[in-house]
């Protein structure tokens, strides 16, 4: 008898963290320079691949799928939908191109248990985010002098 109080008492727990976290989130992007929401994306990406590698290893079918389904989000609604593609001229199409492959990829690395696809996502991305981080610090370190 003692189990129902622990649970429920652990889920009440757990839905106070994940509460708490969501302000966070949405503390941080309401805060957040233009610049900044792109990085957040870049993160949140990272993030969610490396939560449906963990549940593609745990075999849990079900995490797996919506941590994908995260990433692919982020990519086609978040990175891919900013897109100017009229005044971004080829590297805004080359980028679109670029985030639709991901997107492709990422959906068949879900379909067949593929982690060395979400490799090729990974590396994809990260010079991408890497890049952008350097353009942020540059901005930065400009904004000071």
């Amino acid at each position: 008898m003692s189990i129902a109080p622990n649970t429920a008492h652990a889920q009440r727990a757990r839905h106070f963290v994940g509460a708490y976290h969501q302000v966070g989130v949405q503390t941080t992007v309401s805060e957040a320079s233009s610049h900044r929401l792109i990085a957040l994306l870049f993160e949140g990406f990272f993030a969610a691949v490396a939560r449906s590698r963990g549940a593609m290893r745990a075999g849990d079918m079900q995490a797996k799928g919506v941590a994908i389904g995260q990433a692919v989000r982020i990519i086609d609604e978040g990175l891919k939908a900013g897109l100017n593609l009229t005044a971004g001229g080829k590297l805004a199409v080359d980028l679109s191109d670029l985030y639709a492959y991901v997107c492709l990829r990422l959906t068949t690395a879900n379909l067949r248990n593929d982690e060395k696809g979400l490799d090729e996502c990974i590396g994809l991305i990260t010079p991408l985010r890497d890049a952008w981080t350097a353009i942020g610090n540059s901005a930065d370190a400009q904004a000071h002098n």
